[in-house]
């Protein structure tokens, strides 16, 4: 037992710099893109938000919502669908339960 733990040990820094070498590369991009796409709006995407949304009543006003092809149509099915399951999510974890309030 005590040799396996001294070679465990022994072995311990190489397995750890192993460790260390793979993921670096991966944990910066994972950093680059939280730092673009987890941070809250500013100010100044106000303006690009008002625009966006009233591009969007505009184009379901005038139909053009039904001229997307098939690809775009189930990538916006699948982007609601995520939107749905997280609120979904949320709503357990506020709960504290999968099934009803406790009142």
């Amino acid at each position: 037992m005590a040799k396996a733990l001294s070679g465990l040990a022994a072995k311990a820094p190489g397995m750890i710099k192993g460790v260390v070498d793979y993921s670096t590369p991966k944990l910066n991009t994972f950093w680059h893109y939280a730092r673009v796409e987890l941070t809250p709006p500013t100010p100044a995407d106000i303006p690009k938000i008002t625009t966006g949304l009233q591009s969007l009543v505009k184009s379901a006003k005038t139909g053009k919502w039904r001229q997307v092809t098939v690809k775009e149509a189930w990538l916006n099915t699948l982007i609601t669908a995520e939107i749905a399951f997280w609120f979904f999510v949320g709503e357990c974890i506020g709960k504290g339960s999968i099934v009803g309030y406790k009142v």
